[in-house]
């Protein structure tokens, strides 16, 4: 295990329930009750089924809205009805002041590296790969967001590199896939927090190409997640897509001779699947046109440009409309 020293968390033993009851949980409830109307736990499916593939540990991958809370919100869930503390990934991008490192490290995350040349992305690529699989053999539950860095736009579509990577030295890539035990979870905010964040982030990059976030960026977007209101947020899992998986395989045997990367964009439209077909929709009407109007507001840019900041705010709330309705009425 010691190749695996510099990504793993610190705490062992006794100290995590510890720390949840005396530390963690009376926070996360007062933060519960400041930022957020409801915070729900559902399902899509059978719930017997979905509880029988997450008994013995699941990966849980979900859609990306908030950097901190994605994961957060999910252990507070898991961990209190089911009693299981899933592991998870964040970028070192992220660790712009000292202690953001030893705190999440602390909280049971690993570090995902995502700078250096070629050859160093595939060597931590590999080590990542293969301490996620020690995780697993361990009946281990992870979480890892379906793509690297926040859906902006809101249309949540998982990023092949992120299969590439869990299965990068695989040689059978759906056994290997399998072996992960993937339950996709849809996460529905009501509010996001961070909106006007976004859409400033994206006319800065549709005026400048070249431009990129700083770590002060993300540590603001970091704040602004945490404190912000939320309004009802649903987090529905959904079934391992082993079963579909397994389905798929006996009605068409020639998916093993496909290409590995055609099989990682059909593992891909499996997950989109569940995770867009999960989503808890919000009514929107008057009230939420003058909430986008607000949210404005809150955009200080030189060249403001308020017609696409309006469009790319109301088209963060609308993808997953979308996406949830085209879901539900194909299958991949």
């Amino acid at each position: 295990m010691n190749k695996f020293k510099h990504i793993r968390a610190y705490y062992t033993g006794f100290i995590l329930p510890l720390v949840d009851f005396l530390i963690l949980w009376p926070i996360l409830s007062i933060m519960k009750r400041k930022t957020t109307t409801s915070l729900d736990l559902r399902f899509l499916g059978d719930k017997k089924v979905i509880e029988k593939d997450i008994r013995h540990g699941a990966f849980f991958m979900t859609n990306h809205r908030d950097i901190v809370m994605d994961a957060t919100w999910l252990t507070f869930l898991i961990r209190t009805r089911y009693f299981i503390h899933p592991y998870f990934g964040i970028g070192n991008n992220l660790f712009g002041k000292w202690w953001i490192e030893h705190l999440v490290r602390f909280l049971r995350a690993f570090v995902v590296i995502r700078n250096g040349c070629f050859h160093d992305q595939r060597e931590n690529a590999i080590t990542l790969s293969q301490y996620i699989r020690h995780l697993r053999k361990r009946h281990k539950s992870i979480w890892l967001a379906q793509r690297e860095g926040r859906a902006k736009d809101g249309n949540d579509i998982t990023q092949p590199g992120v299969l590439k990577m869990l299965t990068i030295d695989a040689e059978d890539f759906f056994a290997s896939i399998k072996e992960l035990n993937i339950c996709p979870v849809s996460i529905s905010y009501e509010f996001d927090p961070c909106d006007y964040l976004k859409a400033r982030e994206m006319q800065l990059k549709r005026d400048n190409p070249r431009w990129k976030k700083s770590r002060k960026d993300d540590l603001v977007s970091m704040k602004v997640g945490i404190e912000g209101h939320k309004g009802r947020i649903v987090y529905r899992l959904t079934p391992s897509i082993n079963h579909e998986i397994d389905q798929a395989l006996a009605e068409r045997p020639e998916l093993r001779e496909l290409s590995r990367n055609e099989q990682i964009q059909f593992v891909c439209k499996i997950i989109d699947q569940h995770i867009h077909a999960a989503y808890e929709l919000y009514p929107r009407g008057k009230a939420f046109d003058e909430y986008i109007e607000n949210r404005l507001k809150l955009i200080h840019l030189s060249n403001k440009d308020t017609d696409y900041l309006r469009e790319k705010l109301y088209e963060m709330y609308n993808y997953p409309v979308i996406n949830h309705e085209k879901a539900l009425r194909s299958h991949y």
